[in-house]
């Protein structure tokens, strides 16, 4: 009885330390994507920015973690050309938007994940923009070596009220909606 014990025990520890260990999965930056819309309430406008690093964690098949680190100095409007282009992007990387020489980049950092079906997961993170943490909650779908998933961000939560109508009253239709959005598609 102490024999089979004492396998039963090696087993466990050896199959046990197998299931709970993470694997770490790093994401492919130049092969994956971010699209960003921001709508104001004369139009819109759309870009991307680079991610500069990322990783997912699983435990088994399951998505068990994540963290991302954006190069900010890299958004750029796509729906633009010229001098209006050249004109928006240096606005973004402003100290009214997101201050790029003071920080560089954003990140973000998985802290709860619910799973639902079909390779679904709800995910609460914080984000950290401009030095400022929030926490975030967006569902992602994992499918084979990919993840696609879109945020809605306040971006007032992190200091830019730029034309926010939450903050100016009397704006009119200079104002710029306080959510943007970003779609990103990760191949790792």
């Amino acid at each position: 009885m102490k024999n089979f014990k004492t396998i039963a025990l090696a087993l466990f520890v050896a199959f046990g330390t197998t299931l709970a260990t993470a694997q770490t999965k790093k994401v492919n930056a130049e092969k994956s994507t971010i699209n960003w819309v921001g709508k104001k309430v004369t139009g819109e406008h759309s870009g991307t920015v680079n991610i500069k690093e990322g990783n997912l964690i699983f435990k088994g098949e399951k998505l068990a973690g994540g963290n991302f680190t954006v190069d900010m100095t890299t958004v750029s409007t796509t729906d633009l050309s010229g001098d209006w282009k050249a004109k928006l992007d240096g606005h973004l990387k402003a100290d009214d938007f997101f201050g790029t020489d003071k920080h560089p980049s954003a990140t973000l950092v998985f802290k709860k994940i619910a799973t639902k079906p079909n390779g679904v997961y709800t995910v609460t993170a914080d984000l950290t923009i401009k030095g400022i943490t929030n926490p975030v909650t967006f569902d992602i779908t994992v499918t084979g070596n990919t993840a696609t998933t879109k945020v809605l961000i306040d971006r007032t939560k992190y200091g830019i009220k730029y034309n926010s109508k939450s903050f100016f009253d009397s704006i009119g239709d200079k104002a710029i909606y306080d959510d943007f959005e970003l779609n990103v598609a990760l191949q790792f």
